[in-house]
């Protein structure tokens, strides 16, 4: 698929250098940059839909894949995010495997 294609093309060559670290100072930049991003790069996908239902026999070719891009969008999701919060901090987050329920962590 394109999306794919575009994903792995885009991904290693962006500078995460560059990207902030979330501290308790600035939560509204990150956030907007964070999002933004993911965005720009398209894999935001996570963060846009609600999780598809798990695929079965029955599920037709479109439903597994729209499942499988949307399980490789949170899964990049929550490493990118997660690697850019502060050491300080990112105890106090609640751990989890959805990164729209993890956003919502770190704004509480």
């Amino acid at each position: 698929m394109y999306v794919n294609f575009l994903v792995r093309a885009v991904i290693p060559i962006f500078d995460w250098s560059h990207f902030p670290i979330l501290f308790s100072d600035n939560l509204v930049d990150w956030k907007e940059k964070i999002l933004l991003t993911l965005g720009c790069i398209d894999i935001d996908l996570a963060l846009c839909v609600d999780e598809p239902s798990i695929p079965t026999k029955l599920s037709t070719p479109n439903e597994k894949a729209t499942y499988e891009m949307w399980k490789r969008s949170n899964r990049l999701n929550l490493m990118l995010i997660k690697s850019h919060v502060s050491k300080n901090i990112r105890g106090s987050i609640p751990d989890g495997d959805k990164v729209a329920d993890y956003m919502k962590s770190v704004e509480k």
